[in-house]
């Protein structure tokens, strides 16, 4: 027969045992190779890797742990991903927008270095297809100070183009990155413009049609004109123009404005209101 002092005993002991197994399941404990992610804006364009950091831990890298001449997933716990928010060149070759699986096949000299559409694969497996390369291109290493944990990093920043390197113990793969900064920036130039001249136009027929303020209207359509002159615009400020008296000064805007839309083609989609204006302001003007 147990005494009260060994039966508390063993429900502590029991206890401690339960508790350490769910203190276990619990720990937090750092990652062998913890995760990481770099984001950077070229120009326009984010680049972005998301990937994880082996360490070197005294054990030989280069054709040791990472063989020469076999697919290497350029990381650790699963595949190394880029993310291109527009399209790029990746050294020299061009790659559309959007996220890849990079891979890498090292040498002792030059490099494969491989963006793969397959981003939903662990590794280097079965998974891996190359028929789904976007890009195989060659890169030469170089050597570099020591670094005990696998980075990425940006350097030789500039509006169109920048420098995605990876290093880790004594070796830095510097691979070029190029962005089309320019040519986004005139698009984004022109757009905002079509939009903002657009956006002045419908406030001005929206003030007219409602008959709210045609001298508004009128300051509206200037501002339209004054961005980008359409058919569609010269034919708002030809109706405020009669709107407001002036039917010789619409007039002529209309005709105008018709012979803009018929040079438009299928962009003219108020041409009968705008000949039939023509006519009834001619018949006015005489």
């Amino acid at each position: 027969m147990r005494t009260p002092h060994r039966a508390l005993a063993s429900v502590l002991l029991t206890t401690f045992v339960c508790l350490s197994g769910a203190a276990r399941a619990d720990l937090d404990l750092p990652r062998p190779s913890p995760g990481a992610k770099v984001t950077q804006t070229i120009g326009l364009t984010d680049v972005t890797v998301d990937y994880s950091c082996p360490g070197v831990k005294n054990r030989k890298i280069w054709d040791g742990l990472v063989p020469y001449g076999k697919l290497w997933r350029t990381g650790a716990n699963g595949t190394t991903k880029v993310t291109f928010s527009k399209d790029v060149t990746f050294a020299g070759k061009p790659v559309p927008a959007g996220t890849y699986a990079l891979f890498t096949i090292p040498a002792k000299g030059a490099w494969t270095v491989i963006l793969n559409k397959n981003i939903n694969q662990a590794g280097t497996g079965q998974e891996y297809k190359a028929e789904l390369d976007e890009v195989r291109v060659q890169v030469t290493p170089k050597a570099a100070p020591f670094r005990e944990r696998l980075a990425f990093s940006f350097s030789d920043m500039t509006d169109d183009k920048a420098t995605l390197d990876l290093e880790w113990e004594k070796l830095r793969l510097s691979i070029p990155i190029g962005v089309a900064t320019g040519a986004q920036a005139l698009a984004n130039i022109s757009s905002t413009l079509d939009n903002t001249w657009r956006a002045y136009a419908n406030a001005a027929r929206y003030l007219l049609e409602t008959k709210k303020d045609t001298d508004a209207a009128l300051k509206d359509v200037d501002q339209s004109l004054a961005l980008h002159e359409d058919w569609f615009n010269v034919w708002i400020k030809a109706q405020v123009l009669a709107a407001k008296g002036d039917t010789k000064g619409a007039l002529a805007l209309a005709e105008k404005a018709d012979a803009m839309g018929d040079k438009a083609g299928p962009g003219y989609f108020f041409a009968a209101d705008v000949k039939k204006a023509v006519a009834d302001w001619k018949k006015k003007v005489k």
